[in-house]
């Protein structure tokens, strides 16, 4: 476990609330505190997921609003750990005073109710839900039911669940039958980037998520077989290392439909590295089975890319619409790599599809909300815990 504070706070978002003035200069008062338990490997760039950089940025961007966060990361086959990990997370929570305020990642948290809902009766606790967990795609039925009867426990006992997006806070409200004033939306920020160059406006692609069952890559690559004609090129960003059965299947399909010298495998990319891979692209794709955003897709909006995805849970409304109402996407069936290939024929035999997708997307970029926005809203979460904590029923 390590046990990091971070208490750099951005002057320009402090809030009235949590600071003063002296002579004219800007003196943050003293911050409340939260403790925030994350995943270990939070920071490992080999692993980059939406959820470790969410939690990441979060962290940066709290102080600013009265909240200095303790990160607390604890090692584990979340959400599913060992007995080394349960350890852990139980003795992270035993030595935190009672009536502390606690933010729990949903991956660590909703797996482990026989750990987490005990601490509710001390403990200020908020569950940040990155992703359902019975949501991810490739489990056994018996597994995705236990895991999903053990974060509706957790949910139920906890006074406040945080959602990326307003479709995951209906989701949850619905399937886990949550009264619908405890759960609550901090959609993703994204940071305004140089406007992608591109590579010839049309025949560079990218993709940029995890290779995992649940992000479909084996969908894009039927896709792109069935348009092989077209001149694409396709790079996909993402680790490899989270099921390397799925990674050796994709592989081998892209070797049978003979596309290894025009779709390739890139692994995990961050910093310039990413940014490079995002300034040579021309449409942004994605063919995931569930989101609950897509901040892939907002990454990409905010270099004025335009996207192709799937239309699943928060997809459309990271997509969005422009402020003069241009959709900056196009969102495809789910599990139809027929419908990807004609909207990818759509995309390089018309240009008049490309300039107003384009010009949507310059649009939206300029429209999207930043991180502060979404630390604004989880400070208000925080702020408005009940002073104690909630009694298990």
């Amino acid at each position: 476990m390590t046990d990091t504070t971070i208490d750099r706070a951005p002057l320009a978002y402090v809030p009235l609330q949590s600071a003063a003035r002296k002579n004219g200069e800007i003196i943050p008062m003293s911050l409340r505190s939260v403790h925030f338990v994350l995943p270990g490997g939070v920071d490992d760039p080999a692993t980059p997921s939406g959820g470790n950089a969410y939690d990441r940025r979060v962290s940066l961007d709290l102080p600013g609003f009265g909240w200095q966060v303790h990160q607390h990361a604890v090692d584990g086959g979340w959400p599913r750990p060992g007995a080394t990990a349960r350890t852990e997370l139980a003795r992270t929570l035993s030595q935190l005073p009672d009536g502390s305020v606690v933010l729990l990642d949903g991956i660590v948290a909703c797996g482990v109710p026989e750990i987490v809902v005990p601490e509710a009766s001390r403990l200020r606790l908020a569950v940040l839900v990155h992703l359902p967990l019975g949501d991810e795609t490739g489990l056994a039925p018996d597994v995705a039911a236990d895991l999903d009867a053990r974060e509706r426990t957790v949910l139920r006992a906890v006074p406040a669940v945080i959602a990326t997006s307003d479709w995951a806070v209906r989701r949850l409200v619905s399937h886990h039958g949550l009264a619908p004033d405890r759960v609550h939306v901090a959609a993703p920020g994204a940071d305004i980037a140089p406007l992608a160059s591109g590579t010839d406006g049309v025949s560079r692609l990218l993709c940029v998520a995890a290779v995992t069952p649940r992000k479909g890559q084996h969908r894009l690559v039927e896709a792109l077989a069935a348009a092989a004609d077209l001149p694409w090129s396709c790079v996909c960003v993402g680790g490899l290392g989270q099921d390397p059965e799925y990674v050796a299947h994709l592989r081998t399909l892209i070797r049978q439909h003979g596309l290894e010298d025009r779709l390739h495998l890139a692994g995990p990319q961050a910093g310039a590295e990413l940014d490079a891979s995002y300034a040579a692209a021309d449409l942004m794709v994605l063919t995931s089975y569930a989101e609950t955003y897509g901040m892939a897709v907002t990454e990409a909006l905010a270099r004025g890319i335009p996207v192709l995805a799937t239309d699943v849970g928060g997809l459309p409304e990271a997509v969005g619409r422009a402020p003069d109402g241009g959709v900056p996407g196009i969102l495809v069936p789910p599990e139809d790599p027929a419908a990807l290939a004609a909207e990818l024929r759509g995309w390089f035999g018309e240009a008049d599809v490309r300039r107003r997708l384009k010009a949507a997307a310059r649009g939206r970029r300029a429209a999207l909300g930043g991180w502060a926005a979404t630390a604004r809203s989880l400070a208000g979460v925080l702020g408005r815990l009940p002073s104690e904590p909630r009694r298990a029923a």
